[in-house]
């Protein structure tokens, strides 16, 4: 056993940022009431994070990357056998990040065409009408369960790990370093490093693009609206 780091320092912050934002987005929209403003801008953060991770997946370090850890149907049986070795995320793991970035994303971005009819109006709910975005409130509540249902799962399948296979996939996500048996000679173990990637450099470019897309989903892109029409001047009394 030797230790190797696993997950990049931006994984991580993403990792964490999106637990925290996931659960202020939940109680906050639950209460309601004057946390109804903050549950919107929970929203934002998420879409921001989502993207962060979708660009990371293509420009961040080997083990984020989509490339390293996305897997066919082969790779899957071999895990379910037993003979998949490698680190990061597992051909199972691969399809849950998967399912939560999709279903997580998706949820968010039905968030800003949604309107309550009492507290709070979507960014880009005007864009839709009024119609089509009480739909989307629809959509946006029944997504919650699906959501929470594929959040269950998965801390299930952390819990699962720990007390079956002895397996901490907790603590990797804190540390960025896990322990590991070399070498990775099975058939389907990841691919050997062949370079870093990521940097300083990507890290901008994701952030950048996370930042667009985070002002756009707040309607920064949308044409300001008319001015009032000014009121005219009382007449002056004729006493």
């Amino acid at each position: 056993m030797h230790r190797q780091r696993v997950w990049d320092l931006p994984i991580r912050l993403f990792h964490w940022s999106l637990v925290a934002s996931v659960v202020f987005a939940y109680v906050s929209g639950k209460v309601g009431g004057n946390l109804i403003d903050w549950h919107g801008r929970a929203g934002f953060l998420i879409i921001g994070l989502v993207i962060f991770r979708i660009v990371w997946g293509f420009v961040g370090t080997p083990t984020a990357r989509f490339a390293s850890f996305v897997r066919g149907p082969g790779a899957i049986r071999a895990y379910l056998r037993g003979e998949w070795r490698g680190i990061g995320h597992n051909p199972i793991g691969a399809l849950s990040v998967l399912g939560l970035l999709a279903l997580v994303g998706v949820q968010a971005a039905t968030g800003l065409f949604t309107n309550d009819d009492i507290a709070y109006q979507g960014p880009l709910a005007d864009i839709v009408g009024k119609d089509l975005s009480d739909n989307f409130h629809g959509w946006h509540a029944w997504l919650q369960n699906g959501l929470l249902a594929l959040v269950v799962l998965h801390v299930g399948a952390i819990a699962f790990y720990l007390r079956v296979k002895k397996e901490n996939l907790v603590k990797p996500m804190i540390t960025g370093w896990k322990q590991v048996t070399p070498p990775l000679t099975q058939a389907y173990a990841q691919p050997p490093r062949t370079h870093r990637g990521g940097g300083v450099p990507a890290f901008i470019v994701a952030v950048l693009i996370a930042a667009g897309a985070t002002y756009a989903a707040a309607g920064g892109l949308l044409p300001a609206p008319p001015p009032a029409a000014s009121q005219p001047a009382a007449a002056a009394p004729g006493w």
